[in-house]
């Protein structure tokens, strides 16, 4: 595929690894003759590394022999999070260590859980970019303090701790964006 083609959210081979990009930068050239650079940030997605991909508009890389399938959380252990392929019921099992950061959001009734499989085997989850997630312990808000808008931390059903806007109570359920971690809105 080339370069020009190639969105946030492929899943190409680059060195040999599959990678999926995150984001696209175009660098215009300032020259004439010169040529068009795309700049790609991109997650490998065996190791976890981030990897910053250059390419002209005339280069390529090759799609990755790679797939999404939309999976449910069937249980955690001591060591993996097993999973539950919506489509022919395969479970797949990851490391807890592969899935630190996806484990703070995910939910037994979590929709829009894909997981990426890699020739043949699971490497990955990836996550909607919004979760909605209980607030299970905050602090009381204090009445005359809403001229401003102050945030107090609130721990999450799944243990997540976010900031949130002082007027949140205790059971109430918000939005979370997975990328930052942050406090999108209320459910």
């Amino acid at each position: 595929m080339l370069a020009k083609e190639i969105k946030p959210g492929s899943v190409m081979v680059h060195d040999g690894q599959p990678v999926v990009i995150e984001s696209v930068s175009v660098q215009s050239p300032s020259a004439r003759g010169a040529a068009t650079l795309y700049k790609f940030r991109a997650r490998n997605v065996v190791s976890k590394n981030k990897v910053d991909i250059t390419l002209k508009g005339t280069d390529s890389l090759d799609e990755a022999d790679f797939y999404r399938r939309e999976v449910k959380l069937m249980y955690s252990d001591a060591t993996h999070l097993h999973v539950l392929d919506q489509t022919d019921y395969n479970q797949y099992s990851l490391p807890l260590d592969d899935v630190q950061h996806e484990r703070q959001f995910i939910t037994e009734d979590l929709e829009g859980l894909f997981a990426l499989i890699y020739n043949g085997e699971c490497v990955g989850l990836q996550l909607p970019t919004a979760v909605e997630l209980e607030v299970t312990e905050c602090d009381p808000a204090v009445r005359g303090n809403s001229a401003t808008s102050r945030t107090k931390p609130a721990v999450l059903q799944t243990g997540l701790v976010v900031q949130v806007p002082e007027y949140l109570k205790q059971g109430e359920r918000i939005k979370v964006d997975t990328r930052s971690g942050e406090f999108l809105s209320r459910a």
